[in-house]
């Protein structure tokens, strides 16, 4: 199922932008997709927070009390991975919708065909971050990880600890070297090898500081000293990639 949230504070922009995606998903039955709307950013939030999220969020940027690029920010800050397109009748704001990490930025009036075409590219790459898993063998047996889900993970002793938004995973006794045991992650080009021992994803980092890498759900990180410049680089290199 794909579940599809719909925010914008004018009740007529939001039933022609609910119109818009029933006639999307009329044409694409087998997406089985599921459409809520608010009015609000915070209204949003807390169902977000509540009921673990979307999938796909189209969000008006001018809103009252909280915009949508600060309610995609918060979003992000709550370690929402589903993908952001925002729709507007100003072009002011594209460049503080890559904050967010936002998958379109749409001006108004949205046209039909421009809309399906960029809902095809959100759903395509929501599948891709779905397929790609790895699986830990860990003292309950196996353990099949979205590596989407995967903030970063550390050599703790002789296991591999695997920090997710869903919770902590470790691994069972590994036999060879922690670069081995990581080569399924870094064969992807989010995961970045730190030091010896240390695995981040670029897509859970929102901000590099000096030696500290801030995470999407507050954690900060530090890097080894000559790492951090090289890591500040190569994600900076990797989002502006990902965007262009």
């Amino acid at each position: 199922m794909l579940r599809i949230a719909i925010c914008d504070d004018e009740e007529k922009q939001l039933g022609e932008t609910a119109a818009l995606l029933k006639a999307y998903l009329h044409v694409r039955p087998g997406l089985n997709g599921q459409v809520e709307m608010f009015q609000g950013g915070n209204e949003l939030l807390a169902r977000a927070e509540s009921m673990g999220g979307f999938d796909l969020y189209i969000l008006d940027i001018l809103m009252p009390e909280l915009s949508g690029i600060d309610t995609g920010r918060r979003l992000r800050a709550l370690g929402e991975g589903g993908e952001i397109v925002y729709l507007t009748s100003s072009n002011d704001f594209a460049a503080d919708s890559y904050d967010v990490r936002a998958f379109f930025y749409l001006l108004k009036p949205v046209k039909e065909g421009k809309f399906f075409q960029v809902l095809d590219g959100a759903v395509e790459k929501l599948d891709r971050r779905r397929s790609c898993a790895v699986v830990v063998a860990t003292a309950d047996g196996p353990r099949r990880i979205l590596l989407e889900s995967v903030r970063y993970v550390e050599r703790i002793g002789r296991r591999m600890h695997y920090d997710c938004t869903d919770g902590a995973v470790d691994s069972q006794s590994i036999r060879t070297s922690f670069r081995e045991a990581a080569a399924s992650l870094l064969a992807d080009r989010r995961f970045y090898l730190c030091g010896a021992s240390f695995v981040l994803n670029f897509q859970h980092v929102t901000g590099v500081k000096g030696q500290t890498a801030l995470l999407d759900n507050g954690q900060a990180v530090t890097l080894p000293r000559m790492a951090a410049a090289e890591f500040k680089r190569a994600w900076g290199s990797y989002w502006l990639e990902v965007e262009s």
